[in-house]
């Protein structure tokens, strides 16, 4: 793997802004305005789909039994609700390249 730093928020905002002739204001009120739907569609619905991207989905987890790996002592989990985010097929492609 290579040790490049991932682009910054400030970086993203500008480059986008730059591609599509558009203010860095104009794009960083987008950003906000897409993330702060995204999650409260989550929230609502269980998921929010970003075509070409992915999925946010929100997901029950049962409870379970795990262990201490620093005694090996099984602990009982309790059961919670997490976000996840699946990888949709065309993102996986254009990154990895199709098989």
């Amino acid at each position: 793997m290579s040790t490049v730093k991932p682009i910054t928020k400030s970086q993203l905002i500008s480059e986008i802004a730059a591609k599509l002739n558009m203010t860095k204001k104009d794009v960083s009120s987008f950003i906000d305005v897409l993330s702060a739907v995204a999650y409260k569609e989550a929230k609502k619905s269980g998921s929010f789909v970003l075509p070409g991207f992915g999925k946010l989905v929100k997901v029950q987890r049962k409870a379970r039994i795990g262990r201490n790996p620093a005694t090996g002592e099984e602990i009982k989990i309790k059961a919670k609700t997490v976000v996840k985010f699946r990888v949709a097929k065309a993102c996986k492609d254009a990154i990895l390249g199709a098989k």
